[in-house]
C-alpha cells in the first residue's frame, strides 16, 4: 500500500526532499563528533560531551516554545504543529546516543542506521512494495551499515544480525507521542547498553 509522506509535507514535494536531505545529512554529526570533537571542544573551551547536551537542551527549548506557538516550518508535517516533531525526536535522539556512547564503533552504525534506513523504508513504502519487502530492504540495508562499521571502525560483526532487524522492528511502531525518529535509535541503543558488556 503507496503512503504520501509529499503530501503531509508543508511545501510538497520540494519539502519530501529538503526532508529527506535533512535525514542524510545527519551521517556528518557523529563523523563531527567522533573525529573532531575534541579538537572543537578545545577551541571552543567547552567538552564534546557538554556540547552534546548543549544542543539537546536548546532543542528541547526550542520544541517547547514551538509547540506553544503552534507552527510548523517549511518542510515539516501539519500535524506536528501540536505534537513533538520529527526533527527535534531525531535531534533530541541523536544527542542522546553521542552521550550514551563514547566509542565510535557503537555510535556510528545506530546512528547511521537512522540516517539511511529510515528514508528507505519510507520510500519503499512509497513506491508501493508490500510489508515484507519493505522489511527486507530495510534489515539488508541495516546488516549493510553495521558490517561496513565493523570493517571500518571495529564494531562487532555478531550486532550486525542482531541490531539489523531491531532497527527495523523500532521503525514499525505507529505511536502518535513519539516518533519513529527515537524509536529507531532509542530502543536499538537500549538492547545495545545491555549486549555490550557481553562483548
Amino acid at each position: 500500500m503507496k503512503v504520501d509522506p509529499i503530501g503531509q509535507s508543508v511545501g510538497g514535494l520540494k519539502a519530501h526532499i529538503l526532508r529527506r536531505m535533512f535525514h542524510l545529512s545527519m551521517a556528518f554529526i557523529p563523523w563531527i563528533f567522533y573525529e573532531y570533537g575534541d579538537e572543537i571542544g578545545v577551541e571552543w573551551s567547552i567538552s564534546k560531551e557538554r556540547f552534546a547536551s548543549l544542543v539537546i537542551m536548546i532543542i528541547i527549548i526550542g520544541e517547547i516554545i514551538r509547540l506553544k506557538l503552534g507552527f510548523v516550518v517549511f518542510g515539516q508535517r501539519q500535524y506536528e504543529a501540536n505534537q513533538v516533531s520529527a526533527l527535534a525526536w531525531g535531534g533530541f535522539s541523536v544527542g542522546l546516543v553521542l552521550l550514551m556512547f563514547e566509542e565510535a564503533k557503537y555510535g556510528y552504525p545506530l546512528i547511521f542506521s537512522l540516517t539511511f534506513i529510515d528514508p528507505l523504508l519510507g520510500e519503499a513504502r512509497r513506491m508501493g512494495f508490500d510489508k515484507t519487502k519493505v522489511n527486507i530492504i530495510g534489515i539488508s540495508g541495516a546488516a549493510i551499515i553495521w558490517i561496513i562499521c565493523w570493517y571500518l571502525v571495529g564494531t562487532p560483526l555478531l550486532l550486525a544480525a542482531i541490531m539489523a532487524p531491531l532497527v527495523v522492528a523500532a521503525e514499525s511502531p505507529r505511536l502518535k507521542w513519539i516518533d519513529d525518529n527515537a524509536t529507531m535509535l532509542l530502543i536499538p541503543a537500549a538492547a545495545l547498553l545491555i549486549i555490550s558488556v557481553w562483548l
